[in-house]
């Protein structure tokens, strides 16, 4: 979603289908890892969990779904147990009215880890993903081991006014029964958008990944929900601003793209955590999973491991 960003920020004072793992084209989660739905207040999560050992939760963002992490799953289960949940309103997950700040979905998310019986995790979020991993570990720093975000800011957390004014980001405020009736039967137009101009190289997000997501943002609902997600970062940073006064304790990886939001992802997360650790992908725009996949998750892996 950030293309070129560390360019414009510093501008800004920032300083700011199926295949190897190697393509983009979305892959299966092993045989081993079970699909289910469950309930998290008035949503129903479509949830995909498998392997043994200390859980980690993979968070995915718009544009994606839960399928994104598929490749990250399928290594982490030798050692861990892998909780990936599709968000409220997207993917194969319900759209229910409301709930789309992020202070909600923490809660969607502790809610299934509840009904899993998992008391603590290591937290991935990707792009909204990232919005909602922070404010779970901001509402649950005691269940948090660590923290991995990537590749987008965090409402309300500096410099988040400075990045509002970037223009390549009017979809923040793109949303409402118009711009739904503009989308409706045009969501690969749109989609197209983001993956064309905010990858480093749009050829990696191929086009069996593009006919996938597209087919599920086209379902009933679901860009009514994707705008719903936007729409709600307002109230996500009013939530963030109170809660930064206290830093989060554990510890936090901050990925970025080099070709997009860069190093300014660590420099957000150094202005809510204590102890943040920088890592940015070379050559590598907003989607770190279709574009760079063996960076980002040995970069991942380093962290948990």
């Amino acid at each position: 979603m950030f293309p070129r960003i560390a360019t414009a920020a510093a501008a800004l004072s920032l300083s700011l289908a199926l295949s190897h793992p190697a393509t983009a084209a979305v892959q299966p989660f092993p045989p081993a890892f079970k699909a289910q739905t469950m309930q998290a207040g008035d949503a129903a999560l479509h949830v995909v969990t498998g392997g043994h050992g200390p859980a980690v939760v993979l968070l995915h963002g718009f544009g994606d779904t839960g399928a994104m992490w598929s490749p990250l799953a399928a290594r982490l289960a030798a050692s861990h147990t892998v909780v990936v949940p599709d968000l409220r309103g997207m993917g194969l997950s319900s759209h229910p009215a409301g709930g789309y700040d992020k202070w909600t979905q923490a809660g969607d998310v502790r809610a299934v880890l509840d009904k899993l019986g998992i008391d603590h995790a290591v937290v991935v979020g990707h792009d909204i993903g990232t919005m909602v991993a922070f404010a779970y570990a901001s509402r649950y720093p005691d269940r948090t081991d660590r923290l991995v975000v990537m590749d987008a800011p965090v409402p309300g957390i500096p410099p988040w006014e400075q990045i509002l004014r970037n223009p390549l980001l009017w979809h923040f405020s793109f949303g409402g029964p118009d711009a739904e009736r503009l989308v409706a039967g045009r969501e690969r137009i749109y989609l197209d958008r983001f993956w064309n101009e905010f990858a480093g190289d749009p050829k990696k997000v191929d086009e069996a990944t593009r006919s996938y997501y597209a087919k599920l943002y086209a379902r009933p609902g679901a860009m009514h929900s994707a705008f719903a997600q936007f729409l709600s970062f307002p109230k996500d940073a009013e939530v963030n601003q109170k809660v930064v006064a206290n830093k989060l304790p554990m510890p936090v990886l901050a990925i970025g793209g080099a070709k997009s939001f860069g190093a300014n992802e660590a420099i957000v997360m150094r202005n809510a955590a204590t102890n943040v650790t920088e890592v940015v992908i070379p050559d590598a725009g907003h989607w770190l999973m279709e574009e760079a996949p063996e960076a980002t998750m040995k970069a991942i892996q380093k962290f948990i491991e």
